[in-house]
């Protein structure tokens, strides 16, 4: 009996042996042995073996891990008090180091941070402070790198996440804001003003064109069919013989004879146009006597 219970907690001590023993590690981690109080370098990943009584293990994240700084005041190279704060990304590089360097990595990471931010922010103007970001986050995650690359510590990235100046300039930036807005929307309505007085002189301009076009063709079909009467009474002309011609001034005469005037003038072609016609001569010019030509 006694040897079964012997055996048992023989068991009992194996079982719990190996359970310390084996240690299974992630691929995003890594697992820094120190035996005996000494680094012996790091294992892992996948299934690690160590020694429970002898050997002592730290465990370390090697994904990218992020910082939040609060916010710092700082005075700017134009004495301007400003509160800024940033967002520092790292990522563990080296495990051994990172657990034989820091002891807390966090806090210390955030006090360096701040002296840093102090120290860049105390040579740049306010202007350049609120309009190059991109370059002071530059300058922070350089600076920020020399220090924590001794920690085995790699700063890939830092963002500033806020800015707040000092009220008297909040409140000079408002009206500056305004006076802008209040500068684009007078531009806006002085170019949409010039729009349309460009639109409304090109319509009467085109206006203008067609009228005078309208009047032009209005003229040319005018001229053409004044041209194409005057050939069509120059064909009808044409073709009257003396006699008609005759008749026809015989109807003048008579309108001439219904009128209260005592004198007309009578050309000679008229006359002579007349002598064709039987027995006017007579009537019309003397006694019934023709005079004959000279010969």
């Amino acid at each position: 009996m006694a040897a079964v219970i012997a055996l048992g907690v023989i068991a009992l001590v194996l079982l719990i042996f190996f359970a310390s023993a084996i240690k299974i590690v992630r691929e995003y981690q890594r697992v820094v042995v120190f035996r005996f109080g000494r680094s012996i370098g790091t294992k892992g990943p996948g299934f690690t073996w160590i020694y429970p009584i002898m050997d002592r293990i730290v465990w370390v994240d090697l994904r990218e891990m992020y910082l939040e700084i609060p916010h710092q005041t700082g005075i700017t190279k134009d004495n301007a008090p400003i509160s800024i704060d940033f967002i520092v990304f790292y990522k563990v590089v080296d495990a051994v180091m990172s657990v034989l360097q820091v002891g807390q990595f966090a806090g210390a990471a955030e006090n360096v941070s701040a002296t840093t931010l102090r120290a860049v922010i105390g040579d740049i103007s306010l202007d350049d402070v609120l309009a190059k970001r991109d370059q002071i986050n530059e300058v922070l995650r350089t600076k920020l790198d020399e220090t924590t690359e001794r920690w085995g510590v790699k700063v890939t990235n830092v963002e500033i996440r806020e800015v707040i100046p000092p009220p008297d300039v909040q409140d000079a930036m408002t009206r500056q804001m305004s006076a802008e807005r209040t500068r684009r929307a007078q531009v806006t309505e002085a170019e949409g003003q010039r729009q349309a007085t460009i639109t409304v002189a090109e319509g009467q301009k085109q206006a203008a064109v067609l009228v005078a076009e309208g009047n032009r063709q209005a003229a040319i079909l005018q001229a053409e069919g004044y041209a194409q009467a005057l050939e069509t009474v120059y064909a009808a002309a044409s073709k009257i013989d003396a006699k008609t011609m005759g008749l026809q001034y015989l109807d003048a005469l008579k309108a001439l004879g219904a009128s209260p005037s005592t004198k007309f003038i009578v050309p000679m072609e008229f006359a002579n146009l007349l002598a064709g016609i039987g027995g006017f001569n007579e009537r019309a010019f003397g006694n019934g006597e023709t005079e004959k030509p000279a010969t």
